[in-house]
């Protein structure tokens, strides 16, 4: 059996989708286990780009079978709409499978995170306000309503009455806001979402670990990344799941011993989303031009992302905490027109060098990147379908980011299409 994790390492947005895209050619099942849809994942196919922000990214291979899993906090109208949105491309979505305990977003869950952000005001966390927060918060505190809840007609409308005796006092004593009307939601939910719902509904980790024991190669898809890992990441400035490879065990309900290869995904520079440390980050022409030239606004907000240099401090950690067997370095290409370009090899904090993260975030925060400079190529990398057609210097960068990170490098990404993947021999980069 194979298991493979794919893992983003920075903070979110190094393009998990297009690698997922590429590996689900040769996987049977892709299973989705954390995150809800706060996150955007694109795949360009041809001339059609498409988007997907819950539905697994493998859906568009018609052997695969998409799994969306119970870590995963579902949002129905959003994946209904990517749902109508697949059918309208000719995409078969009949294959898809919903984890009965996956947990639902409901409508006071958006409210709440809208209201909350507002009210910190300058100490804004930056969330998407699609309500992931709170529903995890409710899943936590065992106030969740589940898909199974939706499809049991009397247990969703108690399990509804409940929750909105409370979130109706929060919103309406705390935040002066409107109450959320139950009849509503019961008949939105029950009338409409519950019909449509049913037919995807499955026990999804009997559906796992059948394909685990029919030796077939299972695909573990998470959201966001590394460093915006509730328990890890650069907190408060997270997501509220675990995006890290371990969490695929819990999210999807495997073991540890299911899981053969983790793949970690990059850029070949680093952005980041919303506030919070970034010790690369880049505040001059360079930066901007790399946002410009890697298109670098959210999926889903449309958030002009911030931009810096690879950082292998960060890169080094990832490497530790998702058990990295290799990488996928992504858009090599924007890096093209640079006459230099920069790795962040250490940080200088306090006038000590440190190799790796510091676990307090006041200590990071203060890091200064030390950085190796290294020259540019100023060649177009677009047309480039092998490693050895990389520019010399190109070469040289990706086998120094493998050295510094300690991971090998086995895919590169040098534009958005599919044929715009390079496997690269893992001996070929690293030492």
């Amino acid at each position: 059996m194979t298991g493979t994790v794919v893992v983003g390492t920075q903070w979110g947005d190094e393009g998990k989708a297009k690698v997922v895209d590429l590996l689900s050619e040769r996987s049977d099942m892709v299973v989705r286990y954390q995150g809800g849809h706060n996150a955007g994942h694109t795949v360009v196919v041809g001339d059609r780009k498409f988007a997907f922000r819950l539905t697994p990214s493998g859906i568009l291979y018609p052997h695969v079978s998409p799994i969306i899993a119970n870590g995963v906090v579902l949002h129905l109208p959003t994946l209904f709409a990517e749902l109508d949105m697949l059918a309208t491309a000719d995409i078969d979505t009949s294959r898809l499978r919903v984890s009965t305990n996956a947990h639902l977003i409901m409508p006071w869950h958006q409210v709440l995170d809208t209201l909350a952000e507002a009210q910190r005001g300058e100490r804004a966390l930056g969330t998407t306000k699609n309500g992931i927060g709170p529903a995890y918060v409710d899943k936590v505190a065992r106030e969740g309503i589940r898909v199974q809840d939706l499809l049991s007609p009397t247990r969703f409308r108690e399990r509804l009455r409940y929750a909105l005796v409370e979130k109706n006092l929060i919103l309406t004593k705390v935040f002066d806001a409107d109450p959320i009307n139950e009849h509503d939601v019961a008949s939105e939910y029950l009338d409409t979402f519950a019909p449509r719902l049913a037919p995807y509904v499955a026990d999804t980790v009997d559906l796992i670990h059948r394909a685990l024991r029919a030796q077939e190669s299972v695909l573990f898809e998470g959201a966001q990344a590394t460093f915006l890992d509730i328990d890890h990441g650069t907190y408060p400035f997270v997501t509220s799941s675990n995006p890290i490879a371990g969490a695929a065990c819990a999210g999807a309900g495997v073991g540890p011993r299911d899981l053969t290869r983790i793949v970690g995904i990059a850029k070949a520079y680093v952005t980041r989303v919303g506030a919070g440390p970034f010790p690369t980050e880049l505040h001059d022409g360079v930066g901007h031009d790399i946002v410009e030239r890697g298109r670098e606004f959210g999926t889903v907000t449309g958030r002009r992302r911030r931009a810096g240099w690879f950082d292998a401090v960060m890169m080094r950690q990832a490497v530790r905490l998702n058990s990295l067997t290799e990488l996928a370095i992504l858009k090599l290409d924007i890096l093209d027109p640079l006459p230099t370009v920069k790795i962040c090899v250490a940080y200088d904090i306090d006038g000590a060098r440190h190799e790796f993260l510091p676990a307090d975030l006041g200590l990071f925060a203060r890091a200064v990147p030390v950085y190796e400079e290294l020259p540019g190529w100023q060649t177009d990398t677009t047309s480039c379908r092998t490693h050895d057609e990389l520019p010399s210097n190109a070469q040289s960068f990706l086998r120094r980011l493998a050295e510094t990170s300690g991971v090998n490098v086995s895919m590169l990404g040098i534009g958005p299409a599919r044929d715009q993947m390079i496997a690269v021999g893992s001996t070929e980069v690293a030492t």
